[in-house]
């Protein structure tokens, strides 16, 4: 568990991060996010003990990271955003000096590197030079390094920057597994499109305040008031505009093209579930019925202009 109570940093007379406080359990992918300056780094710095903060407490897996940073230093793997590189190296060179200092000996460290590099989309660039690798494929090669030491606890700064689409696939895959195992990712950005894609919760920040937080969903709803739904249908089209508009919770209709449909719902699932049934009893042929997932971009612009206006 991460447990943050009342944090303030101050650089002289700058405040970066104000009041925040914020937890984040196991098996959670946490969203930090906000525009550059928000106080994302800055925070993730102080629960790393590399920034004395003014006031506040920060406890990571129980240990307390004001009296004891090196404890924490053991629990947590960081991946900052610019990290530093050796770039004579190859990159399995780069990941097993990594691993040795770990304390893996030479068997461990071989299993370890072709494993990482694999579970990255690294294993074709194993015997590249680090100083070759794009930025997607440096922030790839750290996310490997960060991993081998198989840390309770992960922070990761901006970790798709730069990266392509299918380095943004593995990155998703790899954030499942980690949550599944019931690691505890934070993981900030600025780029709220990616940030769709990964996480289960969501801490939203401006000028070093929390403006929101909690489970994507619930904040979702607290904020936006209700959900989109879209139906793929087949036939019986005038048959589903007349199931939807008995419905009180949906909003109007809005046609998306070919057979799609979406309309807003502020009903919750088990709600929704009981309109497709509905819909299936009086004889719509329905291909496809899902709830979109909260767009991140749209939420962030309505919580900072209610809050910050």
């Amino acid at each position: 568990m991460i447990k943050i109570k009342d944090l303030r940093v101050d650089y002289d007379d700058f405040c970066a991060v104000k009041d925040l406080s914020l937890e984040v359990g196991p098996g959670e992918v946490c969203g930090l996010i906000g525009p550059n300056g928000a106080g994302k780094t800055t925070t993730m710095r102080a629960m790393l003990g590399l920034l004395e903060p003014t006031y506040g407490e920060i406890e990571v897996m129980g240990v307390d990271v004001r009296e004891r940073p090196k404890d924490v230093c053991r629990i947590v793997g960081f991946m900052p955003d610019f990290p530093p590189v050796y770039e004579d190296l190859m990159v399995w060179e780069f990941l097993d000096m990594f691993a040795a200092s770990y304390g893996l000996n030479p068997s461990q460290r071989r299993h370890a590197v072709a494993d990482h590099l694999d579970m990255v989309g690294l294993t074709e660039k194993r015997e590249a030079m680090v100083g070759e690798l794009s930025r997607g494929m440096r922030q790839r090669m750290m996310l490997a390094k960060t991993l081998i030491p198989n840390p309770h606890v992960l922070l990761l700064d901006e970790p798709a920057s730069g990266i392509d689409p299918q380095g943004r696939i593995e990155l998703k895959n790899i954030l499942k597994r980690l949550a599944e195992e019931k690691k505890i990712v934070l993981i900030s950005s600025h780029i709220l499109s990616e940030m769709n894609e990964f996480c289960t919760s969501v801490v939203i920040m401006e000028k070093g305040q929390v403006l929101v937080s909690g489970r994507i969903e619930e904040v979702n709803q607290r904020v936006m008031g209700d959900s989109y739904l879209s139906v793929e249908i087949l036939s019986e089209v005038e048959l589903f505009q007349w199931v939807v508009g008995a419905d009180d919770r949906a909003g109007a209709i809005e046609a998306r093209g070919g057979r799609l449909y979406e309309f807003r719902y502020r009903g919750d699932a088990e709600a929704a579930s009981e309109l497709l049934t509905k819909m299936v009893q009086q004889g719509v042929r329905v291909a496809g019925f899902s709830r979109r997932r909260d767009n991140l971009e749209e939420l962030f612009l309505k919580v900072g202009s209610k809050e910050l206006s």
